[in-house]
């Protein structure tokens, strides 16, 4: 008999460790922001040509842009979708479903045929499976935040949330290191007529395996104690918006730094450098991929801080850094020069990792378990509007407009209103008993 319960209730080999579940926020978000990428490269190189009419170039760079910012609107839904059954029924599932959805949209966008092919119904298509890529990475992030700091010791909630903050230099990472690589291989016509096609057909391949970790999993500490308490919700999100507004709005504010810095380096940036400062496509992808690792090694750095200082003091530091930083874009980048270029780029993405970082636990710890992953998602996803939806079309008009120096106004411009946004918000860095 005592044998027959130990069996049922201390199975040690379906109790994931710590670093399985590292590991398990890190490679989800990792994949997602890896389809995600490779898509905001090919809106700077490519998709333009490819689904929208060939009369106008200028119009096919917005109108790539334009498809590019239109998922940044989707993921709020996402971010309410699945952030309401993440809430009241686990974590686990709603993290592969996530997954799932956004797997299959990157690689069906891959499979569509373009404007020659399709006319008008390309674009449609097109921007429909953008909605939905925009839907699977709403739900996603919120999701691997708790997985990551909801099991965690009271004192390194930063660093096991920095996992899924590192996901997305990881996943930029690969879509770099994947159109580098066809741009070495491959020529320009090659590339247009199906070579860029290649990294969204490799996601499946990637998303198997993110799922194959996740349905490993068990439910966190935090949600499995939940439950047991019947204290979930059944309707999170209006629980969410009648008594947390305001985390829920500086939140979303909060992280118009990090997306504006991001966007700016990596979309904007590498459409400017190719199409007007004419450097090649192979050199400015090199340049990036050599910045995004200085996102990469910053973000534990600045996890750890955060865990031993407080999230606010690094956040507020880095988006100080990120308005002074706006200053420089002007004169680093019309240098039409590598190393000057090298420079900007690798100051946007380090400061971008450096804001990135503590917010994988600084959002969670805003809400109360009841409502944390919708709460988190949502604030997150919003940001997203404001930060990077718009951020490369609306640096594009600026150039057109005024020149690079109003684009450098624009990200001290984003950069300042998340200044002060994470002024304004409660750090509890030093609650023990926030994340339960």
């Amino acid at each position: 008999m005592k044998a027959s319960l130990a069996l049922k209730t201390s199975p040690a080999k379906k109790i994931p460790s710590n670093t399985h579940i590292a590991f398990a926020s890190f490679i989800g978000t990792a994949i997602e922001f890896y389809d995600f990428y490779i898509y905001a490269m090919a809106a700077a190189l490519v998709i333009g040509q490819v689904f929208f009419p060939s009369s106008d170039p200028a119009a096919q760079a917005l109108n790539a842009f334009l498809s590019f910012g239109i998922a940044f609107f989707a993921r709020p839904l996402g971010a309410i979708i699945f952030g309401h059954f993440g809430d009241r029924l686990g974590r686990k599932a709603t993290l592969a479903s996530s997954l799932l959805l956004m797997g299959m949209a990157t690689l069906l966008i891959g499979c569509l045929p373009g404007y020659a092919t399709l006319g008008s119904w390309a674009p449609l298509l097109l921007c429909l499976l953008r909605v939905a890529q925009g839907i699977g990475l709403g739900g996603e992030w919120g999701g691997a935040a708790l997985l990551a700091t909801e099991s965690a010791p009271a004192d390194r909630r930063a660093w096991f949330g920095m996992f899924p903050q590192l996901g997305p230099a990881v996943g930029f990472l690969l879509a770099g290191l994947s159109f580098l690589a066809l741009s070495a291989y491959l020529t320009e016509a090659e590339f247009l007529a199906w070579g860029w096609r290649l990294p969204f057909f490799a996601s499946a391949l990637l998303v198997m395996l993110g799922l194959y970790v996740r349905f490993q999993l068990s439910e966190t500490t935090a949600f499995a104690n939940a439950l047991a308490q019947k204290t979930t919700l059944k309707q999170p999100m209006l629980a969410l918006v009648k008594n947390h507004k305001r985390p829920l709005l500086l939140g979303a504010l909060a992280m118009t730094v990090c997306y504006n810095l991001f966007y700016t380096a990596t979309v904007f940036c590498l459409s400017y450098g190719t199409q007007t400062l004419g450097i090649a496509r192979l050199d400015f992808l090199q340049m990036l991929c050599f910045a995004v690792l200085f996102m990469a090694l910053i973000t534990p750095v600045s996890a750890a801080l955060s865990d031993q200082y407080g999230r606010k003091p690094v956040l507020l530091i880095g988006c100080l850094l990120a308005v002074l930083l706006g200053f420089t874009l002007n004169p680093l980048l019309s240098s039409a020069n590598t190393i000057s270029i090298s420079v900007f780029l690798s100051l946007a993405l380090l400061l971008m990792g450096a804001t990135f970082a503590p917010m994988g636990a600084f959002l969670p710890e805003q809400f109360p378990v009841a409502v944390r992953y919708s709460g988190a998602g949502l604030s997150y996803n919003l940001g997203g509007i404001l930060g990077a939806s718009s951020a490369p079309y609306v640096s594009q008009l600026l150039v057109n407009q005024g020149g690079l120096t109003w684009v450098g106004y624009y990200l001290s411009g984003m950069a300042l209103i998340s200044l002060v946004a994470v002024s304004l918000m409660q750090d509890h860095s030093r609650t023990p008993s926030r994340p339960r």
